[in-house]
């Protein structure tokens, strides 16, 4: 089915469809360390190129401002309702064409130009959108950061209430998207209410977990919750807003339309509501599971092959590796991997000595690998490919590739396509 879709399109326009077709065998013969990637179903990505691309549907359902939006109200009630079961959420918003849209829309909620925020230094684990000044989060507003302690390298939550007593925000941050370490929801939300602060959730990376309850859920604490709808939550791209909040709802939903969005994107709503239905099934959370043990399974083989990791492991999905020790950066690294058919992505460490553009670091998740079907054994032998790309490439390249090929054969990227 795939291959007869990338076929159709190469024939319509060569151009396109090539680099497609070329992207397909990248993914098929690479293997995807990137924490916040995933390989979705098939049926999701029919969906995400279904015929609802063509209707325009600004509003709501039952409040739509074009006629003829009878199926596409019933394509977003159905991921509507899914979301809200799945997260044991009252009220959730669909719209949010990415997870940063959904940030920006709940800073509207929450926030006015100018306020206080305090977010998690990026540096850190945070995220572009929690206060980094190249980001209309920064631009914006006035922001405080938190951060990690040196020696534990993980969120120390008194000073977290110290910085909080000080700045005195208006909205307080929680969730990143390099934090290994289980956050602690209710102390976030304790503080915020000691300070008078509203608290935003954003677990965008740790969706899946949260929704199998492998990761402490943040809704009976949280004002608001975001998230994507892809990474560990293997949906397509995209976003969501989450509140028990009535009130804070409809302040969402004007936020979303016409605050900072038109027309929802119905063919990715569908696909949306797809993975939401595929997320209550027994099986998501098996493969919840499963990453997480992949993810300590492959922690603990690289610190056995001398790998130094921020925090000393992970909890979550993923792992921030710390290679100064090896003499290589992050930059560097990650295209060693790529040459040897392993996709990671630099990132920065607490306190990095390099710039972003550069970094110490490298950023590990295995939400894709498990998706499929790599197990424990496995990642013992990714920490081995991991160690020679570090310390022997010019030697061990060809071995590296043709281990890699053997696991991509064994577990290919769609079955039967």
């Amino acid at each position: 089915m795939i291959r007869e879709m990338m076929s159709y399109i190469t024939k319509h326009d060569h151009e396109v469809g090539a680099a497609i077709e070329r992207e397909f065998d990248r993914q098929s013969k690479h293997i995807e360390l990137i924490a916040s990637e995933n390989i979705v179903s098939q049926a999701i990505l029919l969906a995400a190129g279904s015929i609802l691309t063509n209707k325009y549907a600004e509003g709501y359902p039952g409040k739509r401002y074009y006629g003829g939006c009878e199926e596409v109200d019933a394509v977003e009630i159905a991921a509507i309702e899914r979301a809200k079961k799945l997260f044991g959420a009252e009220f959730v918003n669909v719209q949010p064409h990415s997870g940063a849209s959904a940030n920006y829309a709940a800073f509207m909620v929450l926030t006015k130009p100018g306020d206080t925020i305090l977010g998690m230094d990026l540096g850190h684990g945070g995220h572009l959108t929690h206060g980094h000044p190249a980001n209309f989060s920064g631009k914006y507003y006035n922001v405080v950061a938190y951060g990690v302690t040196e020696d534990t390298q993980v969120i120390d939550y008194d000073n977290v209430l110290k910085i909080a007593k000080e700045c005195k925000p208006k909205m307080i941050i929680a969730g990143g998207s390099a934090y290994p370490r289980t956050i602690d929801f209710k102390k976030f939300s304790d503080i915020a209410k000691e300070v008078g602060a509203s608290l935003m959730v954003d677990m965008a990376h740790i969706c899946g977990l949260v929704a199998t309850g492998e990761h402490p859920d943040p809704m009976p604490y949280a004002d608001l919750v975001t998230s994507t709808t892809h990474k560990t939550l293997r949906g397509t791209r995209g976003g969501i807003i989450l509140t028990n909040n009535s009130e804070l709802a409809k302040k969402v939903n004007s936020a979303v339309f016409p605050g900072t969005q038109g027309g929802p994107l119905m063919h990715i709503i569908a696909a949306k509501a797809i993975a939401f239905g595929e997320a209550l099934e027994p099986e998501f959370k098996v493969y919840q599971r499963q990453t997480r043990d992949n993810a300590n399974a492959l922690a603990s083989a690289l610190m056995d092959k001398g790998f130094d990791l921020v925090s000393g492991g992970t909890d979550t999905h993923l792992m921030l590796v710390d290679l100064r020790k090896f003499g290589i950066t992050g930059l560097a690294m990650e295209k060693n991997l790529d040459f040897v058919h392993i996709a990671t992505n630099k990132n920065m460490i607490p306190n990095d000595p390099q710039p972003a553009s550069i970094s110490s670091g490298l950023r590990i998740g295995t939400p894709a690998v498990t998706t499929r079907g790599f197990r424990e054994v496995e990642m013992e032998k990714l920490a081995e490919l991991i160690y020679l790309t570090a310390t022997d490439l010019d030697a061990k390249a060809d071995y590296i590739r043709d281990e890699v090929g053997k696991l991509c054969d064994r577990f290919p990227l769609y079955k039967g396509y």
